[in-house]
């Protein structure tokens, strides 16, 4: 199971100015919000037993060099993204296609604080396999109900 991960209004949420102790040395001083970040994320996102997947705008390197240190994951793959003119129509998130295309059939998780029902529903209507649409409040960023509500749908059968 693939779980795409936003970073930001997802990992790091955009109405938060709690800092979280500095704990990741020179990677806390590369990004001047990553204290905004929960450290206790990482192990949480483990937990759920997914293939975890960078799908945000960060280059694959300050997602990897800074918050996956700080998050105490392993560098992570992330989805390359093609011109987002491949839009069906302006109505659908630009990752959707790029993620449906990366998940090659497979169920995934998508976690992101942009996901709108055009999307659910062309992902319910075009892709074969299971898949979860979590989208999460820009201001909190990733909860404990979110991590509910995903781990719950990882548990649950599915046809």
């Amino acid at each position: 199971m693939i779980l795409f991960l936003d970073i930001d209004g997802t990992i790091l949420p955009f109405g938060s100015s709690r800092p979280y102790p500095v704990h990741g040395g020179p990677a806390a001083a590369g990004h001047p919000l990553l204290t905004r970040v929960d450290p206790g994320l990482g192990p949480r996102l483990t937990e759920l037993g997914c293939e975890l997947v960078w799908a945000t705008t960060w280059a694959t390197e300050d997602a990897n060099d800074l918050l996956a240190p700080w998050l105490g994951l392993p560098p992570l793959p992330a989805v390359d993204w093609p011109d987002p003119a491949g839009e069906e129509d302006g109505v659908l998130h630009w990752k959707t296609l790029p993620l449906l295309a990366r998940a090659a059939g497979r169920p995934f998780v998508w976690v992101d604080d942009e996901i709108g029902p055009a999307d659910r529903a062309w992902v319910a209507d075009r892709h074969p396999a299971p898949a979860l649409l979590h989208r999460v409040d820009h201001r909190y960023g990733i909860t404990d109900a979110d991590f509910t509500v995903v781990a719950d749908w990882l548990r649950s059968p599915r046809s």
